[in-house]
């Protein structure tokens, strides 16, 4: 909105300091402060209303027994976070840019799967929320779409199926004709990746932040000719506006971890998780990284994989041993951690350091080949 009024301003008369507004970097940095601003003006104002309403998290009888006492704490905080998301890019964005609404569109509907699941949940006291197969369902839609859209749309046609192959130079990686169900996929597991590492306070929207500082230089480079063709990356004109997504999802994420790190006066729910999950996997297609999703998104990747194990094997051993045993104490793997004793706060500041750790191997490994 911002964007195309202050470029009418600029073409019509030309005021002193008003090109500025045409600079991405600008542009950018002004969605992540209105992101922060909103999220910090919202939040207390969201807790104070979902606590009126006595909408809060149910007692987890499957959960580590410490966290019984969090039952009642406010959630669907991801209201908070969209919100913070959506305001900025439409004020700051160009609306026009087709990788602007693909992930816009799909960090929307995916916070409207969630937000049902929540409402399910809290509100209408459906144990399991959502269906399984409903929510995955309404992945797979927004996964559809976007496959779709980079896979048909003339201005994708160039480089529709292929992405870059960390660590390796010169070389791409084409899906073909599997491209669309390897969105999918990707969306999907991303989607229920996040929301899975959604366990403890702080954790996921910690890292979300985190990843998406490195999402965020990717975009921009993959969008500059100069910059890509430095790094030997694929040059696609126009992604850097994803740039001013990227900088409201930090905005919004950092406001919003004032709010939900230990001990937590709220929590995203699924409203926030399945969102934010979906935008990371949706950005990495936009930006064809998204072979680097298991080193730059690994706790969540890890989180994922610890349930998976611990589930195959528990169906396994009961099946041959007629009665089911577990690699971890309890999975994800950060209940893991807390059932071996350690203090949440520190199980969640290891976690960021290993994203970090884990971003920077991301970044340097186009340069690293």
């Amino acid at each position: 909105m911002f964007y195309y009024l202050f470029d009418y301003i600029n073409k019509i008369f030309s005021p002193p300091g008003f090109d500025v507004f045409r600079f991405l970097t600008f542009r950018s940095a002004l969605s992540a402060i209105t992101a922060l601003v909103m999220s910090f003006y919202l939040g207390p104002k969201m807790i104070a209303l979902l606590k009126k309403k006595q909408i809060g998290e149910a007692k987890k009888a499957d959960g580590p027994k410490s966290h019984w006492s969090k039952a009642g704490t406010p959630t669907m905080g991801g209201l908070i976070i969209i919100l913070s998301i959506v305001v900025p890019v439409v004020l700051w964005g160009d609306l026009k840019s087709t990788y602007i609404i693909l992930v816009l569109a799909g960090t929307i509907w995916l916070s409207g799967v969630g937000f049902l699941d929540d409402y399910l949940k809290v509100i209408k006291k459906y144990p399991n929320g959502l269906i399984a197969r409903y929510k995955l369902l309404g992945q797979a839609i927004i996964g559809l779409v976007v496959g779709a859209a980079i896979f048909f749309l003339p201005e994708f046609r160039d480089v529709n199926s292929i992405t870059t192959l960390p660590f390796f130079k010169d070389t791409n990686f084409d899906f073909s004709y599997f491209y669309i169900p390897a969105v999918v996929f990707i969306i999907t597991a991303t989607s229920n990746a996040v929301n899975l590492t959604d366990g403890l306070d702080g954790l996921a929207i910690g890292n979300i932040m985190i990843v998406m500082i490195a999402v965020a230089i990717l975009s921009y480079v993959s969008g500059n000719i100069i910059y890509s063709d430095y790094l030997n990356i694929i040059y696609l004109p126009g992604s850097g506006e994803l740039t001013v997504f990227v900088a409201a999802v930090i905005g919004a994420s950092l406001g919003f971890l004032w709010f939900n790190s230990y001990p937590a006066q709220i929590f995203m729910g699924d409203t926030g998780s399945l969102a934010l999950g979906g935008a990371f996997g949706i950005l990495t297609i936009l930006i064809k990284k998204e072979l680097l999703i298991p080193i730059l998104g690994g706790i969540f990747f890890l989180e994922t994989l610890s349930s998976l194990i611990q589930r195959l094997y528990f169906k396994y051993t009961k099946r041959k041993y007629g009665e089911g045993r577990r690699i971890f104490k309890m999975a994800p793997i950060h209940h893991h951690f807390e059932m071996l004793g350690w203090p949440e706060p520190k199980i969640v500041i290891r976690f960021y350091i290993i994203t970090i750790i884990l971003a920077i191997i991301s970044l340097t490994s186009f340069k690293i080949r």
